[in-house]
């Protein structure tokens, strides 16, 4: 298995890490868990991607609002605190994204060059857009990635991309972002009954797995494995969204999966997909309860083995 990691994932707030249940430095934690698993090889983004590659995704208005602290207070759902500067936000939660978009290029990028899976720990803000930011989204890696491949001639306009979403949000920020794009497929399995509510992004999904609130592990992984059925094999490339807030641990996705459930979701995303040769790259997605981070470390234990 190859994992993409850097230290600079990590979101090192202090006291201000109490405003937001994301665990900020779970990246890390992970990391340590697997860092001597002989199975698994780390490799690391050199950078964090530059801010002209992702003014090149944004529409006008946005390159402004990314770079002012209200904007970047309301997508973050925190309250706005005046004595914290942008170049707080922009040194300890934006750099830290900015590191993720770049892990998410590289996996990409990979994935390709060698038909493999990659799993960037970091990643899959999938509320972002280009006309938008919100739900602790500020840059659309997919979009962006999906752009610098087809800009640098790793993809064309033509090539199928697929991208499984298996957070428990519905992935509002993707579904815009490709809108008007008929080669990309989105498979999203989430929680009707929470935001993001647009009906307008919902039916954009090509296979949709809409389902109620506390749903059960057994019940999400048989409605999942019905949709992956639905896959072909002549799809360039995978994004996968690979949220953790479906466990019953987490109170924002409020649906009522294990962490054994979390790491045999997994198993079947990756083995759907190598099962068709499509090169693939896992991101890590949303994920809010204090066993986030060692659901991942038994998802990634179990497949390397795929």
């Amino acid at each position: 298995m190859k994992v993409i990691y850097n230290k600079h994932y990590n979101y090192n707030l202090g006291l201000l890490k109490h405003l937001h249940p994301f665990e900020g430095t779970k990246f890390k934690i992970i990391y340590d868990a697997l860092k001597s698993d002989s199975a698994i090889r780390f490799i690391s983004p050199e950078q964090p991607v530059d801010m002209s590659m992702i003014d090149e995704f944004l529409s006008s208005i946005m390159q402004y609002r990314v770079r002012n602290k209200n904007g970047i207070f309301q997508a973050l759902e925190v309250p706005k605190i005046p004595l914290v500067s942008f170049s707080f936000l922009d040194r300890k939660i934006l750099t830290p994204m900015r590191w993720g978009v770049a892990g998410t290029l590289l996996g990409a990028e990979s994935a390709l060059n060698e038909g493999d899976v990659y799993w960037n720990l970091s990643g899959g803000y999938h509320h972002a857009m280009q006309q938008n930011m919100e739900g602790f989204c500020i840059y659309n890696d997919i979009g962006i990635a999906y752009q610098q491949l087809i800009k640098q001639h790793k993809l064309s306009p033509n090539d199928k991309i697929l991208i499984i979403d298996t957070d428990a949000h519905h992935g509002n920020g993707n579904a815009y972002t490709f809108m008007e794009n008929k080669q990309i497929t989105l498979l999203d399995v989430y929680n009707a009954g929470i935001y993001p509510t647009s009906g307008y992004t919902r039916d954009r999904v090509d296979i949709p797995v809409q389902l109620p609130p506390g749903t059960d592990g057994q019940t999400y992984l048989e409605r999942y494995s019905t949709a992956l059925h639905q896959l072909t094999d002549d799809y360039r490339l995978a994004f996968v969204v690979a949220g953790t807030d479906p466990l019953l641990s987490d109170k924002l996705g409020k649906l009522c999966l294990s962490i054994d459930d979390i790491a045999e979701r997994e198993k079947r995303t990756i083995k759907a997909l190598k099962k068709r040769n499509i090169p693939t790259v896992i991101l890590g997605g949303g994920g809010y309860s204090k066993e986030s981070a060692q659901s991942v470390i038994k998802a990634i234990s179990v497949c390397t083995t795929l």
